[in-house]
């Protein structure tokens, strides 16, 4: 296990103390009750560590409650108060800044461990005074076969003391000598025990290999065997023993009588399957939870040829909405509401349903003919959800979205299958919800590859995988170049050169927009710089790079003085910048958001309305926004690429330049691909374009040799 730091001493010490105070009434010890604390804390810090581990550890669980008998808490009741413990307190006092949900689902796996590892603590210091005994026993036993031995009344004091139960039965099976012990075990008079035949001690639960067993020992094959066994009680109850079982031979070696010593584990098997229970089940619904799910899911998977799974995943739609406003006992009632309906929906064989945590269940169907089954079972939910649940005198609409994922066995693991689930019910949910979506590998492998290229974006920044290329702006009047749009691109280890598209909303989503949004400000104003700095002497006006702003920028308390700071450290006018806003981030913008863009305008920035036409914005809006230029969306353009030109689109642009112009602003148009199109754009009185028809967007140096061609022609 690796090595995870410790919670703080004072929680830890504190965890320590309450644990001591419930379990050392029901220890037999000869220490204080601080003494007593000082020997739990060891175990205490191990609990905190195997809690707060990167990877769980169940043999960390095992040792714990190993431990707990190594410190003589051998009552059953300190193995409950312990656990009742563990499961109020652990999280609570040990968990400080972990996920709270997984670290709940795993104090539940340790108790579980906990519980096996102080059962077999028990077990093995039970055997070791068996073996005691039953070494007595031989000796004794070996007196009463010679019958010449004069310790007769030794071995009757052991053999009537003892706290297990011990029979003696011939090689043929019949019991010949039983203790109390064993009489007690039975619940019934000495008649229902002596005399009979140990074959007939059969039960429904037992093991292959005990009765194989059986037979080698008898045969004189092997000296002893140990075995997990159930027995009918005369009532009809099952009591459930540890069984030893030895072979005695006479002094010539010789089988003889075969020696039977058993433990009475009834109670803490009952305890065992109850901590079992607790372990996976969801405390609040009594559904299975997402451990027991998992144990099943892998059966299904593991099935043999020509089985076939079925699994919908649901997470209710707006139950956020429901707990933040109603309150969580409001939210727990709906959702033992949803896990009764759903479990109505999953009463067929091979059917089960599951609560993974929070609003999420999941259902699954196993059998050769899942293709079908999962829709049925998929309606059934939906239908299940239709009827309005009513909590505290509301009723409540519940809506849910599901991923379906269905497939022959063998093929995929458990956490492939989930994983595809979870991306098709968020698939369904940003569908607009209360629907189902079945699993696409295609989409599967896209959000994958979107996810692993949001986790690798803050890495990439630092390492220096960004790099920007530059498209040229130029005059329309007299072709000259004007500047450039800096278009940043990712080169990523694995998927190769990635453009905008592919990461800047995830970086938008992320945060990381603002810190990238800053580094393409300073690499293309230092750009900026050196064009001007080289072509000062030659070109016609001073070129300027343009900016793309993102929403998320736009509201970033720290925009104007980053750009500040920006513009004095490479030492450039603030004319050598024009930042483009799209329109659709500034429709209904009000004043808040729109000061900083007033406030950069005044100093001397260009603010170009990106994408113009595709917000429905108000065009009377243009005289209240701080811009001086608008890029005229491709849209627009397009039919003017075949001559002759759609008169529809040389109307529009038409309108939208003498709009522009009697409002001062400049008219730059994207995705200029033709001479025509170019042609019919100065017409029409735009100002600047750019396009594949001038240049793609490439390195700086492309600039230079336009720049250049310009100064040449």
């Amino acid at each position: 296990m690796s090595a995870e730091p410790d919670a703080p001493e004072d929680r830890l010490r504190r965890f320590a103390t309450i644990w001591s105070r419930a379990v050392f009434p029901v220890t037999v010890t000869s220490l204080t009750r601080p003494e007593f604390e000082e020997q739990l804390l060891p175990l205490a810090r191990r609990l905190s560590r195997a809690l707060r581990a990167r990877t769980f550890d169940a043999a960390e669980g095992r040792a714990v409650g190993a431990g707990l008998v190594g410190a003589h808490c051998t009552d059953p009741e300190s193995l409950s108060r312990t656990l009742d413990c563990v499961d109020a307190y652990l999280v609570l006092y040990c968990g400080e800044g972990g996920d709270k949900e997984d670290l709940r689902a795993r104090s539940a796996r340790l108790q579980h461990a906990m519980a096996a590892g102080f059962a077999q603590a028990l077990r093995e210091r039970t055997l070791a005074e068996q073996e005691s005994i039953a070494q007595a026993a031989l000796r004794a036993q070996g007196v009463v076969a010679q019958a010449l031995h004069a310790s007769e009344a030794r071995f009757r004091a052991v053999f009537e003391g003892a706290a297990i139960g011990i029979g003696i039965a011939d090689l043929d099976g019949n019991v010949l000598e039983v203790n109390g012990a064993l009489l007690r075990m039975f619940g019934g008079g000495e008649q229902n025990v002596r005399g009979r035949n140990v074959r007939e001690w059969t039960h429904a639960e037992d093991a292959p290999q005990v009765w194989r067993l059986y037979e080698e020992l008898v045969r004189g094959e092997r000296e002893h065997y140990h075995v997990e066994k159930a027995f009918y009680r005369p009532d009809g109850t099952v009591l459930w023993t540890n069984l030893t079982v030895s072979l005695l031979r006479d002094p010539d070696g010789r089988p003889q009588y075969q020696l039977a010593l058993m433990e009475d584990t009834t109670e803490r098997r009952l305890l065992n399957l109850r901590l079992r229970y607790e372990a996976t089940h969801d405390a609040l619904t009594g559904l299975p939870n997402r451990t027991l799910f998992f144990e099943r899911l892998e059966k299904a998977l593991n099935a043999g040829p020509g089985q076939r799974f079925g699994l919908c995943y649901l997470d209710l739609d707006g139950f956020k909405t429901i707990n933040d406003s109603l309150g969580h006992a409001a939210g727990d009632r709906l959702l033992v509401e949803v896990a009764d309906r759903l479990q109505a929906c999953t009463a067929a064989p091979g059917e089960m349903v599951a609560r993974l945590g929070g609003d999420e269940f999941v259902a699954l169907t196993t059998g050769p003919d899942t293709e079908r089954e999962v829709d049925e079972l998929a309606a059934r939910i939906m239908n299940a959800l239709v009827a309005p649940v009513s909590v505290d005198g509301r009723e409540l609409t519940v809506r849910g979205s599901i991923g379906i994922v269905e497939g022959p066995a063998g093929e995929r693991s458990a956490a492939e299958v989930l994983r595809s689930a979870d991306i098709t019910m968020y698939r369904a949910k940003s569908a607009g919800g209360n629907r189902s979506e079945l699993a696409d590998a295609e989409a599967d492998a896209r959000a994958i590859t979107r996810h692993g290229l949001t986790t690798a974006l803050p890495t990439a920044l630092e390492r220096g995988e960004f790099f920007i290329e530059y498209q040229p702006l130029v005059h329309l009047g007299d072709g000259s170049v004007r500047g450039a749009e800096a278009l940043v691109r990712w080169l990523h280890p694995q998927h190769g050169v990635l453009g905008p598209d592919r990461f800047i909303p995830l970086a938008e989503h992320t945060g990381l927009i603002v810190p990238l949004g800053r580094w393409v400000l300073e690499q293309s104003v230092r750009q900026a710089k050196e064009w001007r700095e080289r072509y000062a002497a030659t070109s016609t006006a001073p070129l300027r790079i343009n900016v793309n702003l993102s929403p998320c920028q736009l509201t970033h308390p720290g925009l104007v003085q980053d750009t500040v700071d920006i513009l004095e450290a490479a030492d450039v006018a603030p004319d050598a910048l024009c930042l483009e806003v799209t329109e659709s981030a500034l429709i209904g913008a009000d004043d808040d958001l729109l000061k900083p863009l007033r406030r950069l305008a005044e100093m001397g920035v260009d603010i170009a309305l990106d994408d113009f036409g595709t917000g429905y914005s108000n065009l009377a809006n243009l005289r209240r926004l701080p811009v001086s230029i608008l890029k005229l969306d491709r849209s627009f353009t397009q039919g003017m690429q075949q001559f002759p030109a759609d008169p529809v689109d040389l109307k529009i642009v038409e309108g939208i330049v003498s709009l522009a112009h009697s409002l001062d602003l400049t008219v730059t148009v994207e995705g200029v691909e033709t001479g025509s199109q170019a042609d019919q754009l100065r017409i029409l009185g735009c100002d600047t374009a750019q396009g594949w028809y001038y240049a793609r967007p490439g390195p700086p140096e492309r600039l230079h040799e336009l720049a250049l061609a310009d100064a040449a022609g």
